[in-house]
């Protein structure tokens, strides 16, 4: 997803933490397990605009999949149907930067570059034809890289309506569209009216690395606050630990309220709200292409 955000490692953010720390890091009193759940409990509170955009395929069996286990909102999906299995990406395609993050930056979009790296799951386009001076993209393709260098492409797509949840966007495309496939979000799961089958997802995710490490958000307005909120955690275990550390922290305390303020004050300034309204233009994009396939594409109960 195109949005102005830049995240760091949580190891970045201890990093820069231990060096102001070093003397109680070489104490043993600084323990990043305890620290992670700080910095998670921080993301939280700068809340779902800091969350990153993800993607998956969900194998419905017995009419349920389990969601992933760092779902938070559903962006919108759909029913992929049949697939073919190959070793390699499909050939003929190029990027949809709009749909996906895990796929390398094609450089010039007027030309039409395979992609060569798909963790986990991508949206490609077949290579561009053009007519009279226009260009035009003629399908979307759901690839799915499921290991052992075997990669999954499916290339029939249905509507899938989901019934109302709290854990879907209110603005999520699928809440009006008409469809014969029926699902909800419930409980960690995505229950569906058929009994099997695959549905893509893209959802609102943890703050993660491709590697699975904690990100968190990269901003002047921002890092003091984490870094505040870490070293009071170590300055309380100090203490509970029967260091003499009460002044230090109180200082700690006073300079995390300050920097909270000015983390929470940012969200509400003009330059966030350029953010927002970047993301909004990206999210309707993404909306727009979703409409796009069901016209392309033979729809069932649509």
């Amino acid at each position: 997803m195109a949005i102005s955000h830049k995240y760091r490692t949580f190891d970045q953010l201890l990093e820069d933490v231990t060096v102001d720390f070093s003397t109680y890091a070489l104490e043993g009193m600084v323990e990043p397990q305890q620290l992670i759940k700080v910095a998670t409990r921080v993301n939280y509170d700068l809340g779902l605009r800091i969350h990153r955009v993800k993607e998956t395929v969900l194998d419905i069996e017995h009419s349920k999949a389990k969601l992933p286990s760092d779902f938070a909102y559903l962006n919108y999906a759909f029913c992929c149907n049949s697939y073919t299995v190959s070793s390699t990406m499909p050939s003929g395609t190029t990027v949809d930067t709009t749909y996906t993050k895990y796929v390398p930056d094609p450089g010039d979009p007027k030309q039409c570059v395979t992609p060569t790296d798909c963790k986990d799951v991508c949206v490609v386009q077949t290579c561009p034809t053009t007519e009279n001076g226009k260009t035009t993209y003629k399908e979307h393709i759901v690839v799915q890289f499921v290991g052992a260098e075997q990669y999954r492409t499916y290339t029939d797509y249905y509507p899938l309506r989901i019934t109302n949840s709290n854990k879907v966007l209110c603005d999520c495309p699928n809440v009006n569209i008409q469809s014969m496939h029926i699902a909800e979000v419930k409980d960690n799961f995505l229950l569906t009216n058929f009994e099997k089958g695959h549905v893509y997802i893209s959802y609102q995710g943890a703050m993660e690395d491709d590697e699975g490490n904690l990100l968190v958000l990269d901003h002047p307005y921002c890092n003091e606050y984490y870094e505040y909120a870490l070293k009071e955690r170590i300055l309380e275990n100090m203490v509970f630990a029967g260091e003499n550390v009460t002044q230090q922290l109180g200082y700690i305390q006073g300079k995390l309220r300050a920097s909270r303020n000015n983390a929470l004050g940012f969200i509400n300034t003009p330059d966030f709200e350029e953010m927002r309204k970047i993301w909004e233009v990206n999210r309707k994009a993404q909306y727009h292409n979703y409409y796009n396939m069901f016209k392309s594409h033979p729809v069932l109960g649509g």
